[in-house]
């Protein structure tokens, strides 16, 4: 038991996008081969790696291709955002709208479909998933959000559904965790109502445990199908907590802006009141890795006390998003990912 509340407080989970360029730091445990009819355990004794929407610079985001690549480089958690479409499937999918990573605008069926919503208060105009069936969502074909990164890809495969993105976890062969967001919760409830009278978080709920998803972090059933549920939203993290005793890890976004449901500023939900208040509900938070080190003009400044804080309330802190891609790797490392890597680890 000493054990694992120590784990607890010092685990420091990386969120990570990586190509198939990239030279690994090491040899991870989560690679080594399995053991002749079992499954390798997830590892526990180092930071978790967090594959962050699949290997996408390789493969397009969130596709089955980007989690299996993922599953192949050693990620001890593959991650994904949840939607839903018009008809409340459950899909993987991380924009409100389907315009920049998916070829929608090429179909003149859909011309119609756009529209104008206000989502966390800002009028957003596109395609939206809320508008198209799972059977419309399917015949879409997904390409990379960003033209720096492989185009070969684009257009050969499709949006995925929650409930495949988990068959591709319980398929890897060795234990494999999943990290699903409950992903724009207020919009979503607005927008797509269920016949049964459940809500988004509901039938988020159902899947997981549909699948066997169940226990609290660490225990043997936990091990067996390791999960973690995240969310920006306060009041999803605290209603999940009424139904299932999964981990869960609140979002932290730039600390001045709002959340989506609880009019407060990330500021005032990263001060020690509040992680009195939710320490009930998470295990952890995930904030944006800006927050912990500040960052001005592509230079790193005086880290904040925000790890230590969080450890200090028994909150492991699983940041995000770290990528090898010179574009994202803050002047302070050279141009070099893995010296950013050894920062984040090691200092």
């Amino acid at each position: 038991m000493a054990a694992a509340l120590c784990l607890v407080t010092s685990v420091f989970a990386l969120f990570l996008i990586v190509g198939c360029a990239a030279r690994p730091f090491y040899q991870l445990p989560s690679r080594l081969p399995e053991g002749e009819g079992s499954r390798q355990p997830l590892q526990t004794t180092r930071a978790y790696n967090i594959a962050h929407r699949g290997s996408n610079g390789e493969f397009p985001e969130e596709t089955l291709p980007a989690y299996k690549r993922a599953i192949e480089e050693g990620a001890d958690f593959i991650e994904t955002d949840i939607l839903s479409s018009k008809d409340g499937v459950l899909i993987c999918f991380h924009d409100v709208t389907l315009d920049e990573t998916t070829d929608v605008g090429k179909y003149k069926k859909f011309a119609d479909r756009k529209r104008t919503y206000e989502v966390q208060g800002v009028n957003i105009t596109g395609f939206f998933p809320v508008d198209f069936t799972l059977k419309e969502l399917k015949s879409l074909r997904v390409k990379q959000r960003y033209l720096f990164r492989d185009q070969q890809h684009n257009g050969k495969f499709s949006i995925i559904t929650f409930e495949e993105f988990i068959a591709i976890a319980l398929d890897a062969p060795r234990v494999v965790g999943i990290y699903p967001e409950i992903k724009n919760p207020v919009f979503i409830n607005q927008r797509v109502k269920w016949r049964d009278g459940k809500i988004f978080e509901d039938k988020f709920v159902e899947i997981l445990q549909k699948y066997g998803y169940k226990g609290s972090y660490l225990s043997k059933d936990w091990l067996k199908q390791p999960a973690f549920i995240q969310s920006f939203a306060p009041t999803s993290i605290i209603y999940v907590s009424n139904l299932t005793d999964l981990p869960q890890v609140l979002l932290i976004d730039d600390t001045t802006i709002p959340t989506q449901d609880t009019n407060q500023t990330y500021w005032e939900i990263t001060s020690d009141s509040y992680f009195n208040y939710i320490k009930k509900y998470v295990v952890g938070i995930g904030p944006w890795k800006d927050t912990i080190v500040p960052v001005v003009n592509n230079y790193m400044q005086t880290p904040t006390d925000l790890v230590t804080r969080a450890h200090a309330h028994n909150l492991q802190v699983h940041p995000y998003t770290f990528r090898n891609e010179y574009n994202f790797v803050h002047f302070d490392f050279h141009q070099d990912p893995y010296e950013e890597f050894d920062y984040w680890i090691n200092t």
